[in-house]
């Protein structure tokens, strides 16, 4: 038994995870703008330093909360999350505050960015000087992206 442990374990690395086309697939119609491949990696290279430092918003109500505080970010939402209704009003919000947002493909890989187990559909990551740089390329990014009509 302590032999197919490792074996399983092995296996279970192996299995390779979703590329970014194949999770293209599962888009809600209104995951617009959607980041590139190359800008969702940075996100998530954004997002992972944020969590570091503490200076991440997770989960619908936390970020809809800060953003009628008047907090400034970039929110990044989730194109796989069903209900729509979920957070429909989240890309409403920012464009009222002049917010950049994004969506990505996965919520998982989202969560996981995050350094949660757990998927979720909207972060927003905070501005700080230990990541100014790839928080600024991120922010001119998203903001030079397309919004839908």
């Amino acid at each position: 038994m302590a032999r197919e442990k490792p074996e399983a374990a092995a296996d279970a690395e192996a299995t390779p995870e979703r590329s970014y086309r194949e999770q293209l697939d599962f888009l809600n119609p209104i995951a617009q703008p959607l980041a590139s491949r190359k800008l969702t990696r940075k996100l998530y290279k954004c997002i992972r330093k944020a969590a570091k430092h503490k200076q991440l918003r997770r989960g619908v109500k936390e970020v809809q909360k800060f953003i009628n505080k008047g907090e400034k970010g970039i929110t990044v939402l989730a194109g796989d999350t069903l209900p729509i209704d979920v957070y429909c009003h989240i890309p409403i919000m920012c464009e009222d505050r002049s917010l950049p947002y994004a969506y990505v493909p996965s919520k998982s890989d989202l969560g996981a960015a995050a350094g949660s187990k757990r998927p979720t559909c909207v972060i927003m990551i905070k501005p700080h000087e230990d990541y100014q740089e790839t928080y600024d390329e991120c922010v001119e990014e998203v903001s030079a992206l397309p919004l839908p009509l």
